[in-house]
């Protein structure tokens, strides 16, 4: 009888236990996400109808340190939802509107690398309670890589490819393409995936082209691009030569121009002195009586020199030949004219030279 009731017993233990609280299976075990993103930790549960306690969900940040009680993020209990968590605050929310519905996962946005941890979600109705644990890892992506060219860019020189990412969770992997032509790797150059550098060694035109560099870690990549152009070497010396001429024939143009000004400046000085000399020494023109008035001193002047036998037939000869239009005028046209008299130190300014003049009497003899 005992041994018949057995089997009986155990199916009622079976289903009793087929009734209890429990947790849905789900594939997360770790999750790795990148800085910025937003992650959902899954946790969803069946209740039994054994299970007639108060339902109570919590969910613990582990903390690595076993000697420390883990941290609480966020519960729900008696109906209302409780976040306990500074750093997570208004960023950790229940996904269901209701947990007590059978999910009781949960969403962080905008993650942190502080994020990262193991979380435990725990469900508590008693008498039953469950709990699982969950892995995750916040990565920052790498930043947008700087790609350039180290080197000389000429036929047969050695020079290399950089690919940099300042940012981004270790490690961080590089890998270069060549885009243009058949091939989508540079054919013969291995690069270091590590430091992003692509070696050239003995560069030639073959190696022209457009090239592409990627970054990646473990949640993201970020991407380059360049240009390289070999090209012959350039004639070092003929550039030299036609720089240093270039710069000798502007001297000596700048020294023309300097030498064309100086002598136009000497010329207009030159021109402004003569100007001014001529104002201060020409003397102004003489009438006509004044000239007449000297060429009668100076025959005068010369009388003096004239000894007494020959003064009389000379004076009567010069004074006959004197060049003025009254003494060619006929007779009866000519004016008694009077000479006026001037001063001796007024005929001095004129420019006449005192003589000594004979006396004569009338018939012309000196006395």
């Amino acid at each position: 009888m005992a041994l018949a009731s057995l089997p009986l017993l155990l199916l009622l233990v079976y289903c009793g236990s087929s009734r209890a609280l429990e947790l849905v299976p789900s594939d997360q075990k770790i999750l790795e996400k990148s800085e910025g993103d937003k992650v959902t930790l899954e946790c969803k549960y069946n209740v039994g109808p054994m299970d007639i306690g108060t339902l109570d969900i919590d969910w613990d940040l582990v903390s690595a340190d076993t000697q420390k009680p883990d941290q609480s993020i966020i519960m729900f209990s008696g109906g209302v939802t409780y976040v306990n968590s500074e750093e997570l605050k208004n960023r950790v929310h229940f996904s269901s509107p209701d947990p007590s519905d059978g999910d009781a996962s949960i969403e962080i946005v905008n993650l942190k690398s502080t994020d990262t941890g193991s979380y435990q979600c725990k469900v508590k109705k008693v008498p039953g309670m469950k709990s699982r644990k969950i892995a995750l890892s916040v990565y920052l992506k790498p930043a947008k890589p700087r790609c350039f060219i180290e080197g000389s860019q000429q036929i047969g020189k050695d020079l290399s490819l950089k690919c940099e990412s300042k940012e981004g969770t270790p490690p961080v992997t590089y890998q270069w393409f060549k885009l243009t032509g058949q091939q989508p790797r540079p054919p013969g150059l291995n690069w270091d995936p590590a430091s992003g550098t692509l070696p050239v060694k003995n560069a030639s035109q073959y190696h022209s082209g457009t090239y592409r560099c990627l970054a990646n870690n473990r949640v993201g990549s970020e991407e380059c691009m360049l240009i390289l152009n070999v090209v012959p070497p350039s004639n070092v010396a003929g550039v030299v030569a036609g720089a240093i001429i270039g710069t000798l024939l502007s001297l000596g143009l700048v020294g023309l121009l300097v030498f064309f000004c100086c002598k136009k400046q000497r010329e207009k000085k030159y021109e402004k002195e003569v100007q001014h000399e001529i104002r201060e020494d020409v003397a102004p023109p003489k009438s006509r009586n004044s000239t007449a008035r000297s060429y009668i001193g100076s025959n005068h002047s010369s009388l003096g020199s004239l000894s007494p036998s020959n003064i009389d037939g000379y004076s009567k000869a010069r004074y006959n030949q004197v060049p003025s239009e009254e003494h060619e005028r006929p007779q009866s046209q000519t004016p008694n004219f009077v000479p006026p008299k001037v001063a001796g130190p007024n005929l001095s300014r004129m420019g006449a030279i005192p003589v000594m003049v004979p006396a004569q009497s009338k018939d012309g003899s000196i006395v």
